[in-house]
């Protein structure tokens, strides 16, 4: 390989990897790739290694503290990809575009970037938000066991492992490993996102209900954003062009 080939090739590569970076950073309420959703509006990276994402969102008036974590999560994600010397991401269309794009930039964080307005930083939402993926991805798994023929009664006795290989067992899986819950093959099918405490089975219904319920409104918060993202953006929503 001659060393112009090397100088074209990189950048292409680096863009694939960092198109796949930006596929591990989640819209912290859907649960969902920023990648699916059409959030990335463009992904490139020059032969010097510097990395520009530009991300947009549903509405210009999208929660400010949602949308510090998404900029700021793929500002950490574009960063460890090795080869890439600089990150920038830039929120448009956005009425705090300016103090996030400044404040992730600068590495400031929350309270500082929005200094005046924010109290706190976003670790207890972003747990808030982790949990709540994990009730959905409970009913997910448990639903889909149900529907194959386990009785319903039985799963506060199951471990993690009984149920089905598969992408819904390993995203549940990943959400709890992410709040330090017990997470492997032999721990608890079912267990309570705060404690991480096997749900007995006097209140499994209930807490399958709430399960049930917070898939159900996730799933169609989802629908909702992407429909409006398609309607704010109607000629480019689908033109971001995976590597």
């Amino acid at each position: 390989m001659t060393a112009g080939t090397a100088y074209t090739d990189q950048p292409a590569a680096l863009t694939v990897a960092v198109w796949s970076a930006l596929a591990t950073v989640r819209d912290p309420e859907l649960d969902a790739p920023l990648t699916e959703l059409g959030f990335v509006e463009h992904h490139t990276v020059s032969a010097a290694g510097e990395a520009v994402v530009g991300l947009r969102l549903p509405t210009y008036f999208c929660a400010p503290n949602f949308a510090f974590l998404m900029v700021a999560d793929a500002y950490d994600a574009v960063s460890a990809v090795p080869g890439v010397e600089k990150t920038v991401v830039r929120l448009r269309d956005h009425f705090a575009a300016d103090m996030i794009n400044n404040g992730v930039a600068a590495r400031a964080g929350f309270v500082a970037s929005f200094e005046g307005e924010a109290v706190d930083e976003l670790d207890n939402l972003r747990a808030d938000f982790v949990r709540k993926a994990v009730l959905a991805g409970t009913d997910r798994v448990c639903r889909a066991m149900v529907s194959s023929g386990t009785d319903s009664s039985s799963l506060a006795t199951l471990s993690l492992g009984d149920a089905p290989e598969g992408p819904d067992r390993e995203r549940l899986r990943a959400r709890r490993r992410e709040l330090g819950l017990p997470s492997g093959d032999g721990d608890a099918l079912v267990v309570d996102p705060m404690t991480g405490a096997r749900v007995e089975e006097d209140q499994l219904r209930k807490h399958l209900g709430v399960a049930r319920i917070t898939r159900v409104s996730q799933e169609a918060n989802s629908g909702v954003c992407r429909g409006m993202l398609r309607a704010r953006y109607p000629q480019s929503v689908e033109q971001e062009d995976t590597p």
